[in-house]
């Protein structure tokens, strides 16, 4: 097992290094130095993609109105591929129960991205936390467009640490990626230096690097594509907040968690899946809890394949009232007992602006 663990590590290393050195010509110095690593304050304190058929597909960022409401969501087999031939008579839309009259349907490869890597450096990620580095860079050569994505570096532990706001430049994310340490605490008698803040990591990232709350954006900004990556086993010992209210702040925010439930060299015990599975399933993402470094990779390529191939439906809620309530989202395929579809549970509905 250590043998194949280590093969399948140095490969993913070669891989890397022929990913970097493509961004990077050799002599060419970095264009941005290393941002410092800065606290992100809070305020309040495998799947393969399938072949295409004649489904239309968008290039090109659709721009909807601001009373529309617009959903991205994947759809799976049982297999776990992707599937790639839905159609819009085949999707029904419920609001709150209620059925919803769908104005555009289209199969999304080009909107934009912004993705935030949020890494445990609690000690139950000590000797994984290589493997992470390594295949989180991969992930972020891969998906990252330099003319229209974005992602940050986070991690925490018992405070949320920003290693790199965010940015379309590749190097300079891989450079805080290779600039985060793991550092061993040794005779610590303070609870605090032993604590995890799971929940107000993740509330932190998705409200303030990730974005305010959805009826705030316009334009491309509206219809990008929000992500958390997570990488942790799901223990929170620490947090001043809530599982809810992180996930609250990620409906609000339009943000999908995709958890990777990893331990202390791989084991399950310890990793809460529950946890990880109720925040990204709340959220539209998805959770995955690989067993070795090779599962791990697989994880992050499963996640780009979903990040690039998903649908786009845009409704005008048949419930125009801006009470500031939470809506809940239902997408069904009819006739389809085969599909899975992956999505945002709901949003927030609009406030009445009060100066009106």
């Amino acid at each position: 097992m250590k043998s194949a663990t280590a093969a399948a590590l140095t490969a993913l290393m070669l891989l890397l290094s022929a990913a970097v050195a493509q961004s990077t010509r050799p002599g060419q110095k970095p264009s941005v130095k290393p941002a410092p690593q800065q606290k992100a304050q809070d305020k309040s304190k495998t799947g393969v993609q399938d072949k295409d058929d004649d489904i239309p597909v968008s290039d090109q960022t659709l721009h909807l109105g601001t009373e529309l409401v617009n959903v991205v969501f994947s759809a799976v087999d049982r297999n776990n591929h992707i599937v790639g031939d839905l159609r819009q008579e085949d999707v029904k839309v419920l609001e709150d129960g209620r059925p919803q009259t769908v104005f555009t349907f289209k199969r999304e490869v080009n909107l934009p991205i912004r993705i935030a890597i949020l890494i445990d450096l609690s000690g139950s990620q000590e000797f994984t936390f290589p493997q992470e580095k390594m295949a989180a860079a991969y992930f972020l050569h891969s998906i990252i467009r330099a003319s229209s994505d974005l992602a940050a570096i986070l991690t925490f532990r018992e405070d949320v640490d920003l290693a790199q706001g965010l940015t379309s430049r590749i190097e300079t994310v891989n450079r805080a990626l290779d600039q985060i340490e793991f550092s061993r605490r040794f005779a610590s008698t303070s609870p605090r230096n032993q604590a995890t803040a799971l929940y107000d990591a993740v509330y932190i990232t998705a409200d303030e690097i990730l974005g305010k709350d959805e009826i705030r954006r316009s334009g491309d900004e509206a219809n990008a594509r929000r992500a958390i990556i997570l990488l942790t086993d799901g223990v929170d010992n620490a947090s001043n907040r809530k599982l809810e209210d992180a996930i609250d702040r990620a409906w609000r925010s339009g943000v999908m968690i995709y958890s990777i439930g990893i331990g202390d060299r791989f084991r399950f015990e310890g990793v809460r899946e529950d946890v990880l599975r109720k925040m990204s399933e709340e959220t539209g993402g998805r959770a995955y809890f690989p067993r070795n470094s090779e599962e791990l990779l697989g994880n992050f390529r499963q996640i780009e394949n979903e990040m690039r191939s998903q649908y786009l439906i845009a409704y005008e809620p048949s419930n125009a009232a801006r009470d500031g309530a939470f809506r809940r989202i239902e997408v069904n395929i009819a006739g389809r007992s085969d599909v899975h579809v992956i999505h945002r549970r709901g949003y927030y509905a609009p406030l009445e602006d009060p100066k009106k």
